[in-house]
């Protein structure tokens, strides 16, 4: 039996904002806008390439905006994904090494698995981005 994850709710304070977010910032797909009942809003937005999507809502589970962490995404070249990111306006943190004592990364290190970068929404929501440029 396969178990697929397909959904990552994303708690948020301002929808309007982090839909701009991570369809603007992060070149996330917009796969549904609906207004629900009850004044309730459904925004679910999809990675390019991914068969995983998240949904933005306020306080969904009662988890409040900013308390998703570490929720990772993948990329075949962390240097062209960090360029591509900022170019969008959206802050990282540096290319981190991992699999010894982290520390930043330099040109001549080879990424694959070990290179992570960091970034957060606008509410704090933090994302970790992993290279993983051949599978082993």
């Amino acid at each position: 039996m396969n178990w697929t994850l397909e959904v990552v709710v994303v708690p948020v304070t301002d929808i309007d904002r982090a839909k701009a977010f991570y369809e603007g910032g992060l070149g996330f797909h917009v796969d549904h806008d609906l207004q629900m009942g009850g004044g309730r809003r459904l925004v679910q937005l999809t990675p390019p390439g991914s068969g995983c999507s998240v949904v933005l809502g306020p306080r969904p589970n009662g988890m409040p905006p900013g308390a998703l962490q570490g929720v990772q995404l993948v990329v075949r070249d962390l240097r062209a994904a960090r360029a591509e990111l900022q170019a969008r306006g959206v802050q990282t943190g540096d290319i981190q090494v991992l699999g010894g004592p982290p520390r930043m990364a330099t040109d001549d290190d080879d990424l694959n698995h070990v290179g992570f970068l960091s970034f957060w929404d606008p509410d704090g929501n933090g994302w970790s981005v992993q290279q993983i440029s051949n599978r082993t």
